[in-house]
């Protein structure tokens, strides 16, 4: 079995590709040298680069798109949370983090560009993608706000200056926006699909990537519940995050790993 990658074989999406990366590692090597408004700029100038990136192979003839891909848009949506939130929040730290994520998600598409998609079976698929991807967003959002809810926390209780001096509850309250908001639109994809289903296929499929999707929303269902009505928190409510992302990672993501990587399927 081949289990080699596959490189993109568009040669200015590559170097565009290997720009942004290198942009990104720039930053995570030599942000403790750069001034703030350096490390802006910087992370600017590779996020930009990194949408020509995501543009570029979203416009070739046919596009392309598989799990690398979704993982590099997903990338790049915390990204861009993050930069907006460092303009309402200047304390908020976790450049060094995000810049890696980067830059290993860009090379993670260069390497595996996706299946092309010569034909969409129709029109609306687009929607469905879309509404996906943006729950893949905002939930690897609130993964990163549980992620520096805990190092703060844990900074608090060993008495050392924590990564960000962000209040722990505003930390904890944009954790749950944001976990909010991805239940909304998984729960919008979840609808998109079972009426596509019903279009297309007659009927509503159960597969691996279905069961992963369903399996998440029910996760962040309850986690939704839990802390409304039992007022979770802390590390019950972090671990229940993980896992429903988890599950969702496992959906679409793992899915075509499987197919594209390991069992060399498009």
């Amino acid at each position: 079995m081949n289990l080699l990658p596959t490189l993109s074989t568009n040669p200015p999406a590559a170097l565009l590709s290997a720009v942004a990366a290198l942009s990104y590692a720039v930053l995570a090597w030599a942000h403790p040298r750069l001034t703030a408004a350096q490390t802006r700029g910087v992370l600017a100038i590779a996020w930009l680069l990194h949408l020509l990136v995501l543009a570029s192979g979203l416009l070739e003839h046919p596009p392309r798109f598989g799990f690398a891909p979704a993982l590099s848009v997903t990338a790049w949506l915390v990204l861009t949370v993050y930069l907006v939130e460092t303009r309402l929040y200047p304390q908020m730290r976790a450049r060094w983090t995000l810049a890696v994520l980067g830059t290993v998600a860009v090379l993670l598409a260069l390497v595996f560009p996706g299946s092309p998609y010569p034909a969409l079976r129709s029109s609306w698929l687009p929607l469905h993608w879309a509404l996906g991807i943006a729950s893949y967003g905002l939930i690897a959002a609130a993964v990163v706000h549980a992620w520096m809810m805990q190092r703060a926390e844990k900074s608090m209780r060993l008495g050392a200056s924590a990564e960000t001096t962000l209040p722990l509850l505003t930390l904890e309250r944009l954790t749950f926006r944001f976990v909010a908001a991805g239940f909304a639109l998984l729960s919008a994809t979840l609808l998109a699909g079972w009426w596509f289903s019903g279009t297309l296929n007659h009927g509503w499929v159960w597969d691996h990537k279905t069961a992963f999707s369903v399996l998440s929303w029910l996760t962040m269902g309850i986690l939704l519940v839990g802390r409304w009505r039992l007022g979770w928190r802390g590390r019950t409510a972090v671990r229940t995050l993980y896992v429903g992302a988890g599950f969702l990672l496992l959906g679409y993501v793992g899915s075509r790993f499987v197919l594209e990587v390991v069992l060399q399927r498009v």
